[in-house]
């Protein structure tokens, strides 16, 4: 069988696992991007309960496995009375476990902003919560946007592992496709090959877009 063929044959299936893995990160995306905000802030709070509890998601979710992650929340939460269809827990997994890594992300590049901002924001006399949202955030948010870029092509890696709870991605489809064909170097082949163009002509251009558009949006361009 040749490899158009074989397209011939797999693509549709290819194709329908591939829409879901896009549409796995970009949800798995915007809810870590919340939390890591959240997070973010909760762990430079003067509260000691707020920061604890910020401390001890990051720590749990940085320190423990995604894999295992995954499993706790599909096979462990239903054990008390929670039940994630397992699209949903797919992505809040992945979501909630690269959130913990962004979290750290946000606290670093706030507390990188000069501190004459900080300042400029006081002598205004802004409240705190304002100075945040109009003077430090979108500095920091300048700072962190390189990374985040890494972070989230980590993301759609690590959305290949809810295939493990048979949500129908693209590795679920290409593993199905390899145990009745036995073709794993036409399967894994393509399947390598739509990884890294996911990562690289649509997270990667998006991330540095945005680089721009921010950097203009500060003046810094």
């Amino acid at each position: 069988m040749s490899y158009f063929e074989f397209l011939g044959l797999y693509g549709d299936r290819i194709i329908s696992g591939t829409l879901i893995t896009i549409g796995l990160t970009l949800l798995s995306a915007l809810l870590a991007v919340a939390i890591a905000l959240a997070a973010g802030l909760m762990r430079m709070s003067s509260n000691m309960a707020v920061r604890g509890v910020a401390t001890v998601y990051i720590e749990i979710f940085r320190g423990t496995s995604l894999l295992v992650q995954l499993y706790w929340i599909f096979f462990v939460l239903p054990l008390f009375g929670i039940t994630l269809e397992k699209f949903t827990a797919g992505f809040v997994a992945v979501g909630m476990n690269l959130g913990a890594y962004g979290a750290e992300l946000v606290r670093g590049a706030i507390l990188s902003v000069p501190k004459g901002q900080w300042e400029a924001g006081l002598a205004l006399n802004m409240s705190p919560a304002k100075r945040m949202r109009r003077v430090i955030l979108p500095q920091a948010v300048v700072l962190m946007l390189p990374s985040w870029g890494n972070l989230f092509i980590e993301l759609l890696k690590g959305t290949a592992l809810v295939s493990l709870i048979s949500v129908a991605d693209l590795m679920f489809q290409v593993k199905q496709i390899n145990g009745t064909t036995f073709l794993s170097v036409e399967t894994f082949g393509t399947a390598l090959i739509i990884y890294y163009v996911l990562a690289r002509f649509m997270i990667t251009p998006s991330m540095r877009w945005l680089e721009r558009f921010m950097m203009r949006k500060m003046g810094r361009a």
